[in-house]
């Protein structure tokens, strides 16, 4: 007697590929930054997808490797070598790569034996191992979709273009795949690649035949759009207009955001089918940041990194840098790695990776802040923005100078110390917005509590500028900022002196309380 088959409902899927009879999807083939995908099988070419982490493409190569082998005229293959990630010696790695080919190879009913002729020489085992698969493919062509290629670094990521380069020139039917995907988060033009020895190698060199490198962009709000109406069609339950404007805004389109926040709301915050509207959007993304999941957890790690750094730095300060354009190697960097992003200005990729990267930045100030006893809030419930500058200006008199010696990233210490005064006094129970750019000088912060809002614009003064320039053009960004919030808030501006002749005016010409019209003026 058979087995009944279970249906599954659909999903929206944040773990792994996407399957189609199980998540709600669309074809990520459509993303790609262009679509003429053929053009690489009939004309025999390698090329180069690459993209960051949970956008879609794994998922792109296992529905275009089904498309590919249902036609009957070649053999596709997906090969993932994430199993070999951190084997540096060359001797380990091409026959630990090797057993992965000839273990997919048994999905595609084309095995490899388990002995294969290549012998025990590294420097040819993968260059045998998938000739010898091409010649158990004939008479159909064999095309092999690399996946997690960026996993391979230094000698064993020269190697492995190496002997994909040394059997190109042979490519044929029965004799070497005809073509070659190589997938990954980067393009092989950033990888930094060095021989054994030491001596630097070009890392665009060992894979010289590369015809095109292709990139896989987010979702415009038209497709989150359908992938929600995907949900409402199986379900009945709607997003509201208000839900969609702010999922898109939130993630910026980017796929696992997307669906992430999507889950989280059918799934544990209306789960009676009624509509899911703007509030659960905010709540979504608050539970989204505390999960620490794994999407969220990677993207704080990279922090670490001194290439990020140098980018994520000036981008949170707003300092303006000419060195940081588009075709700077740490930009490209951080923009492969879908960190930031170009909106006719170097920014956070969205407003959930900027809320992460700054409360992981500041995080250990927020802990290292003693629990607020001073009275911080007004009868009426508004907030008492006196009392926290006035309570802030005496913990940084006491600390400033001391956590500024132990910063990770001091040119932003004093935005990241007055956020995490204000998330510790707040405790979650406001909600904070803010925006960065580089070249903006500033940092914008927008505080809703109990239905006031405040406006906070946090500059710091550049030797070059002065305090009083740095005043005047501080009340016009708050002005202007305030123009764009377009609520009736309060404006406070926020002046951190940490010039050399800042630093040595007495405490009480350092720490000042001013009012110029609307906007109230906190020097530091």
């Amino acid at each position: 007697m058979s087995t009944p088959i279970r249906h599954l409902p659909m999903s929206f899927n944040t773990t792994g590929p996407c399957r189609p009879e199980m998540h709600f999807m669309l074809p990520p083939a459509a993303r790609l930054s262009s679509a003429d995908l053929q053009r690489f099988i009939d004309q025999e070419l390698y090329w180069v997808l690459h993209a960051p982490r949970q956008t879609g493409k794994t998922s792109f190569l296992m529905s275009w490797m089904k498309q590919l082998n249902a036609s009957q005229q070649v053999v596709a293959c997906y090969v993932s070598v994430e199993a070999c990630q951190g084997i540096e010696e060359i001797e380990l790695a091409m026959p630990a790569i090797c057993s992965s080919i000839r273990n997919y190879s048994k999905d595609f009913g084309v095995p490899i034996p388990e002995k294969s002729p290549q012998g025990s020489d590294p420097a040819i085992q993968l260059t045998e191992t998938i000739k010898q698969w091409s010649e158990l493919c004939f008479p159909k062509p064999l095309v092999i979709l690399f996946d997690e290629v960026d996993t391979l670094s230094g000698p064993v990521l020269v190697s492995f273009l190496r002997q994909l380069r040394g059997g190109f020139a042979s490519r044929g039917v029965g004799r070497f795949p005809t073509s070659v995907a190589l997938v990954g988060m980067r393009d092989l033009k950033d990888y930094l690649a060095a021989s054994k020895d030491g001596t630097p190698v070009n890392p665009g060199s060992p894979f010289n035949i590369k015809e095109q490198s292709q990139t896989l962009r987010n979702f415009n709000f038209s497709e989150v759009q359908s992938l929600l109406l995907q949900h409402t069609e199986a379900t009945g339950q709607i997003f509201e207009e208000a839900a969609v404007h702010e999922i898109f805004r939130l993630s910026g389109g980017q796929p696992w955001l997307v669906n992430s926040l999507a889950k989280e709301c059918v799934l544990r915050l209306v789960t009676d089918g009624s509509p899911i509207v703007f509030g659960h959007i905010e709540q979504a993304k608050e539970a989204l940041i505390k999960s620490r999941a794994v999407h969220i957890d990677s993207l704080a790690e990279r922090l670490k990194e001194p290439r990020v750094k140098q980018v994520i730095q000036p981008i949170l300060a707003g300092d303006i840098d000419p060195d940081l354009g588009r075709q700077n190697a740490n930009v490209q960097y951080c923009m492969d790695l879908g960190l930031i992003a170009w909106d006719d200005e170097l920014t956070i990729a969205n407003p959930i990776y900027r809320e992460v990267l700054i409360r992981t930045l500041n995080s250990g100030y927020q802990d290292g802040i003693a629990k607020p006893e001073f009275r911080w809030a007004k009868p009426d419930g508004d907030l008492d923005l006196d009392a926290l500058f006035t309570e802030f200006q005496g913990f940084w008199r006491r600390n400033g100078d001391l956590w500024e010696a132990r910063a990770d990233y001091p040119e932003v210490f004093p935005h990241l110390l007055l956020m995490g005064f204000f998330q510790r006094v707040l405790n979650g129970g406001a909600k904070l917005t803010r925006e960065a750019a580089i070249g903006r000088e500033r940092i914008d912060m927008l505080i809703e509590w109990k239905g006031f809002s405040h406006i906070i614009e946090i500059k710091l003064v550049h030797a070059h500028d002065g305090r009083s320039a740095t005043l005047k053009q501080g009340l016009k960004q708050t002005a202007s900022y305030a123009h764009k919030v377009g609520l009736e808030s309060t404006q406070t501006l926020v002046i951190f002196d940490r010039t050399e002749a800042g630093r040595k005016m007495p405490w009480d010409e350092r720490l000042l309380h001013e009012q110029h019209g609307a906007v109230t003026v906190w020097w530091f």
